[in-house]
């Protein structure tokens, strides 16, 4: 984990730590071009269903070439995550989902999450 984590103290640590390792998964949809999974946390539920905390949407080209990237869009339901001070989890939580479902592929990650939303960029290695 990079230095905002080494930022946090330990109960901050130990949750973000605890939410990823429980985190988990249920593809919904695939098509030719994308994927939608829901996504399962212990201490957060959607507050309408009280079941998955959000989606994420993977749009993809499976004929294109090596320099298209991946589009994700990760959308987080419960409000207790748009909260500001649930940012270093957001972080983390979607740092994951990458990792998880997308992998080391290039990848435009679009994050929904109130006062927490924003959008990154990941690169393969070369």
């Amino acid at each position: 984990m990079n230095e905002m984590f080494h930022n946090l103290d330990d109960v901050q640590k130990k949750h973000i730590e605890n939410e990823i390792r429980a985190m988990t998964f249920t593809k919904n949809f695939r098509s030719a071009t994308a994927e939608e999974w829901y996504v399962f946390l212990p201490s957060y539920k959607d507050p309408l269903s009280g079941g998955a905390v959000g989606k994420v949407i993977i749009h993809y080209n499976l004929y294109g070439n090596k320099d298209v990237f991946i589009n994700t869009t990760v959308v987080y339901d419960d409000p207790a995550l748009h909260k500001k001070e649930a940012s270093p989890l957001i972080y983390y939580l979607s740092e994951e989902i990458i990792n998880r479902l997308v992998g080391y592929a290039d990848t435009l990650l679009s994050v929904h999450a109130g006062l927490n939303s924003y959008q990154a960029e990941f690169l393969a290695e070369d």
